[in-house]
Order: structure tokens, then C-alpha cells, then sequence
């Protein structure tokens, strides 16, 4: 697979100098201060406002129906009602019902927990789980992330007689569910002000509400609100970036020997906790539970007050995350394999027998990255299916889902990823229309890819110092993203493969200034570089730590060829051509003079027979060489072209294009060029 060029399109942020001035007066670094003011921030205030770790939090009571939930909930405790709390099997599902309910059972309630088999019952309320609760005596159920579409759930409550409190985070559809409560802060008529909480913050809220003392109520769940609201990638503002601060300081001194375990077994230790080491190691650990279909353990993990249990625990979800990850190997190479040959559909349909329903998600996630498109693997079993969906370059899952439900026997999520289950029979139908409307959404040879870039700077600034007040910025995330930094102009002195092959080791130069990069998962024939390459490089900035020395290091996101001249992304009036549809001033900018075309052409012969790259990857590399603005769709008419005329054959695979010459034909007469014919008749119209 080449990746070249990572990302289609980098946005770089240009700070406002008055802005980094007045921000530096205040007293932030001036590396700080350049990334603050390319997020729009200009004064001390609004920075204080946009880093805020200590705001008051909302009254739970501003929710819409809270009042409701509290009043039926503090009811059951009052009578001794035996109370199911009913969550889901990620990591802020966990937390939601772990924290509901130790609250409850702290407080003398009869409470047990339910999350539901992530395999034999699949996501959210359902008729099974709820005939069994009431067999059990439950009286009332209250929901913890999840419930607000259970609609025909709610419904056997009722006829059941148990009562429903529901408590969720999701996007509402058209109709709520009947029940006792309903308390989502994405409620059409609900003015919480602050929408985005997780699960287990809606869950806190609840607990909140039932206590009436608020900061009592965090002091004791800061670490499992944090955890569910990082794992969610919830937006750190306002209340949540209060929950994630307080919670870190409570992770590093946790009282729960299931975290503390935990936290040993992933060497993450109380100094370096932070919501990227809860991203990149806790979470995926407290998710193999679920995924795996052993969601008791990670249940047990933090309620236990058993240190010894505890570690045992923590030793289990370890093991589980290794056979997740060897079995999401496994069904990434065999969805691979079944991708069609040739031009790449809109969308990615793949259905299996065989797959893991826990694992199927996070594949997915790696095949719409890697091909830039959306991806929908489905579970089989029998005549129906179960789906896991993932989202790339904005296209909004859960809109599509809606749209197509009537191929669908029942759907959830959101924008981003969502599942739904199907009728094998519908599969073929449901494929053809979500390429449809995925067509209808991308445009043609549009890079859909795009990395948003705080700033770039000079090698100067990336000191260890200046790093060090990128701490300011902490905790980061959704929001409140890790700065991301670019440099220009760097040439590449050494490549060094690390990690068996799979990670590169560089060392680049600035003038004289030397500054080593480590890039993960990538080859110099991926990235399509090599030494003495002139590039520009969108990092992150660390400090790297070996044998009691400190170092700058880069961990790079994406390189491309550095351009002397002009490179657009633009291709409009590429895909004016291509439809049919050119005016004049179309083709005027996008028809080629005999020059460009030269140049083209000898860029391509002396790169060998065979070009394989991105196209904006190889329009920027040719205009570096040349020296000559061109644009993206200016250098796809040429190669249009050229194999018009037979000089080149061309085949595109997703975002990728191989180009090769075509022996003996360099005498070809271009003005048999349809596409050039085309362009001058337009031109001269």
C-alpha cells in the first residue's frame, strides 16, 4: 500500500502577530503563544477561558427530566426496590454503570449492574435482558449509555410493569421512547448547556442529582468520569475538561486497586498519566472485555477492593488485548482480500461468516483510514447480519443509516461510526446505495483527507523549553487537540529503519540545525522519500528520554515534497472537464501550454518507467522539481493527455495512481489528444 502523502490537504493556521504579542506579554511561551493564537485566541482571558481546568459545574438539575429521574430513582431506594443499572460494553459504558452503581449500592440501595453480551445480545436495551431482570425481581432499570432509540424496549417495560429511567448520550431520534425519565442532553427540547457530556458524565450528573452535593460526589468518581469521557473522545470543554483534569489528578493517586493494576500492567505510571496514555492504553485494555466477550471482567476490575483479585484482573484484560489484536490482524488481511479489483467503489461493503462481531469496528476504522473512504464490515449469521461503520473526510454515517433505513432492520451511532443489523438479502441493495450516496458526497479526485496544522515554524522554537510550555495546553484531546507543528524545508540527512521494518528513525536539518523524527508505521518506499529529499513535515513535538538524556524529537504525521512555487489542490476545473460542463475561463486556466506539458513529460520519463504516488504528492513533487506553479487539475489533464495518445497507461487504486510509460511511443502527435481537443475548443468558444 503506498502512503504517500498522508493527508490530501494541510490546513496551516497563520497566528496573528498582534495576537502571539499580547499572549507572550501575558506571560506564555512564545511557542504557546503562536499555537494558542492559530486557534483564534488573541488575549490572556480568552486563553484563561479556553484552558479553564477549574469552571463551577452546571446544577444536574438544568437537564430536562432529571428532576424526574432523581425523584423515581431516590423512590426505589426509599421503598428497597431491587434497581438494574444497564450499560454498554465500551469503556465509557463501564464506567457509567460501575459508577451508578457503587453510588447506588453506597447509599443502601439493592442495585446490581447488567451489560449486556456484546455477541449474544448485541448493543442496548433488549427483550432478553429485560425478561430476565424482571424474572430477578427488578422493578426498575436505569439506563447508563445507551436507550434513548428503545423504543419497542420501553414498551415491554411497561407491559411488564417495571418502570425505565433512561439515561444516554446519543443522538435522539423523531420519537423518545416512553418511560419514567429520559434524560440525553441532545434532546431537541433539552437547554442543558452543556451537550457534549459522555455517559458516564450523564451518569455522575444522575448520581450528582440523588446526592445534592456535587463536588462529593467527583471527589469520589473524578477517575472513572475521565476515563469514559477520553475513551469517548468527548470535546474538552467546559464541564468535561473539568471532569478529565480532576480525574487525571485522581488517577495519579487512585484509591481503586483495579486502576492502580491496571495502570502498573500498561507501565503507565502516576507521572505520565495523561489523556493520551488513557486513549493509547488503558482504554483499548478496558474495551478488549467487551470486545472479547468477557465484559465481567473488566466489571470486577473496578469494583473489587481486592489488590490481589485486582492484579489478576488486570493481567486477564492484557491477555484478552493481545487476542484481540492478533484476531483484528487476521480479519484486516482477509478484508483485503475481498476488496474488488479495479477502480475502488465509493464505499467499502464486506461481509463474513466468520468475523468477530467485537473486532469487526476497529478494522473497519483502519480500512476507511487507509482508503479513504467509508467502511462497513458485516458480521453474518444466518440470514442477517450485524454491522460495524466507520466515517472518513466527513461523510455522516448516521444521516446515510437514516436515509437507508428501510434496508436496514435496525441502526444506531452517530456521524463518525455506527452499527446497524441487515438481511443478508438486503446486503447487494444496501451496498449500491451507500456508494451512491458516498459518490454523491465526495467529489472526484478531490483529496479527502485533510490535517489541520496549528502553525509553522522555525527550527529555532522547537527547543526542549518551548515544548515544556506546550504543557499549558493540557489535558489534551477532542477540542483541545495536541499542537500539531510544521516545518519547512528540511532535508532528509539519514533513514533508519527501526521496530523490524515497520517504523522509521530520521534525522533532518534546517540550515544547520539537526533535529531527529521518529514515524510510525511507515517505510521509506511508503512515504515514497529517500535522503538528500528537500520536505516539509507536520509533527507533533516530545521529548524523547534515553539513558537519563533529553532530546527534541518530531513524531511525525505526514511528509511531503517541499514546493518552490505554487502547488493547488484545486481540481474544479478538472472536474468541469471531465463532465462535460467547461466554460472559457475553465479551460483557460486548466489547458496545458507546450511547455507544461514538456515538463511534465520529462519529469515522468526521468522517474523511470513506473510511477506509483498520491497525485497531490506527485503534482508537488513535479512542481518542486520544476520550479513551476502548476495546479492538481492542471497536472491531471496533462496525464489525461499523454494517455490519450498511448504515451502512458493509468490506473487509480482509492487515492493512489500508477503511472507507466509506454515503451516506443514518445513519438505520439498530442494533437490527437481528445481531452486537449476538448480544452482548445473550449478556450477559443
Amino acid at each position: 500500500m503506498w502512503n504517500a502523502l498522508k493527508y490530501g490537504i494541510w490546513n496551516v493556521a497563520q497566528p496573528e502577530t498582534g495576537s502571539v504579542n499580547a499572549l507572550v506579554a501575558a506571560g506564555y511561551a512564545p511557542l504557546a503563544a503562536m499555537v494558542l493564537a492559530s486557534r483564534g485566541i488573541s488575549t490572556a482571558k480568552e486563553a484563561a477561558a479556553y484552558l479553564d481546568c477549574n469552571a463551577p459545574l452546571e446544577d444536574p438539575f438544568r437537564m430536562k427530566d432529571m428532576d424526574l429521574a432523581a425523584g423515581r430513582v431516590g423512590l426505589a431506594m426509599t421503598r428497597g426496590e431491587k434497581i438494574a443499572v444497564f450499560g454498554d460494553y465500551d469503556v465509557d459504558g463501564i464506567t457509567a454503570t460501575c459508577l451508578l452503581t457503587d453510588f447506588l449500592r453506597s447509599n443502601g440501595a439493592n442495585c446490581i449492574s447488567y451489560i449486556p453480551g456484546r455477541l449474544e445480545e448485541g448493543y442496548g436495551l433488549n427483550p432478553i435482558a429485560i425478561r430476565q431482570l424482571h424474572a430477578e425481581g427488578v422493578s426498575l432499570i436505569i439506563t447508563v449509555d445507551c436507550g434513548i432509540t428503545a423504543l419497542s424496549e420501553a414498551e415491554l417495560c411497561r407491559q411488564l410493569g417495571m418502570d425505565l429511567v433512561i439515561t444516554d448520550h446519543h443522538e435522539c431520534k423523531e420519537t423518545l421512547p416512553h418511560a419514567a425519565a429520559v434524560v440525553d442532553p441532545h434532546r431537541p427540547d433539552d437547554r442543558y448547556p452543556h451537550r457534549n457530556l459522555s455517559g458516564v458524565g450523564v451518569a455522575f450528573k444522575l448520581a450528582a442529582a440523588l446526592c445534592g452535593d456535587q463536588e462529593a460526589v467527583l471527589a469520589e468518581y473524578a477517575d472513572m468520569v475521565c476515563l469514559g469521557t477520553v475513551a469517548d473522545v468527548m470535546l474538552l470543554h467546559g464541564e468535561n475538561r473539568v471532569f478529565v483534569c480532576r480525574g487525571l489528578e485522581s488517577l495519579r493517586a487512585t484509591r481503586r486497586p483495579g486502576i492502580a493494576a491496571l495502570m502498573a500492567q500498561c507501565s503507565c505510571t502516576p507521572e505520565t498519566v495523561s489523556a493520551s496514555s488513557i486513549g493509547f492504553m488503558l482504554a483499548p485494555r478496558i474495551n478488549a472485555a467487551g470486545r472479547m466477550g468477557q465484559i465481567d471482567l473488566a466489571v470486577e476490575l473496578f469494583l473489587t477492593d481486592d489488590p490481589r483479585r485486582a492484579e489478576e484482573l488486570a493481567r486477564a484484560l492484557c491477555e484478552l488485548n493481545r487476542q484481540r489484536q492478533s484476531i483484528e490482524s487476521e480479519i484486516y488481511r482477509q478484508a483485503i482480500s475481498m476488496l474488488p479489483p479495479g477502480q475502488p467503489p465509493e464505499a467499502i461493503v464486506l461481509a463474513d461468516e466468520h468475523w468477530h462481531q467485537g473486532v469487526v469496528g476497529i478494522v473497519a476504522s483502519r480500512i476507511a483510514e487507509e482508503y479513504a473512504c467509508p467502511a462497513f464490515l458485516i458480521c453474518l449469521d444466518g440470514e442477517h447480519g450485524k454491522a460495524s461503520s466507520r466515517s472518513h473526510g466527513g461523510f455522516n454515517l448516521f444521516s446515510s443509516l437514516t436515509t437507508l433505513s428501510g434496508l436496514l432492520e435496525s441502526y444506531g451511532g452517530h456521524e463518525l461510526a455506527a452499527g446497524f443489523t441487515i438481511s443478508r438479502s438486503n446486503i447487494p441493495e444496501f451496498r449500491k446505495k451507500i456508494c451512491a450516496l458516498a459518490a454523491g458526497f465526495y467529489d472526484e479526485d478531490t483529496p479527502r483527507t485533510q490535517l489541520d496544522i496549528d502553525c509553522a515554524i522555525p527550527a529555532e522554537l522547537l527547543t526542549i523549553r518551548g515544548i515544556e510550555s506546550l504543557s499549558v495546553l493540557e489535558p489534551c484531546g477532542n477540542g483541545c487537540p495536541k499542537p500539531v507543528l510544521m516545518m519547512s524545508g528540511l532535508t532528509i540527512d539519514r533513514i533508519q529503519q527501526v521496530g523490524g521494518g515497520r517504523h522509521m528513525r530520521l534525522r533532518l536539518r534546517s540550515g544547520r540545525v539537526g533535529v531527529n523524527a521518529i514515524y510510525f508505521s511507515a517505510t521509506p518506499e511508503a512515504v515514497s522519500i529517500q535522503t538528500g529529499d528537500v520536505v516539509d513535515v507536520a509533527f507533533t513535538p516530545q521529548i524523547n528520554e534515553f539513558r537519563g538524556e533529553r532530546t527534541v524529537q518530531m513524531n511525525v504525521l505526514d511528509i511531503r515534497p517541499c514546493c518552490t512555487a505554487e502547488c493547488s489542490p484545486d481540481t474544479a476545473a478538472y472536474r468541469a472537464l471531465r463532465s462535460g460542463h467547461l466554460t472559457r475561463q475553465t479551460a483557460q486556466s486548466l489547458c496545458p501550454d507546450r511547455n507544461t506539458l514538456a515538463l511534465v513529460w520529462r519529469y515522468l520519463a526521468a522517474s523511470g518507467r513506473e510511477v506509483q504516488e498520491t497525485p497531490l504528492c506527485l503534482c508537488r513533487k513535479l512542481v518542486r522539481w520544476s520550479g513551476k506553479p502548476m495546479s492538481l487539475g492542471q497536472m491531471l489533464a496533462c496525464l489525461d493527455i499523454f494517455r490519450d495518445v498511448g504515451l502512458l497507461e493509468m490506473h487509480k487504486l482509492h487515492k493512489y495512481i500508477t503511472i507507466r510509460l509506454t515503451p516506443g511511443s514518445e513519438k505520439a502527435d498530442l494533437k490527437e489528444s481528445e481531452t486537449l481537443r476538448q480544452l482548445l475548443q473550449a478556450k477559443e468558444s
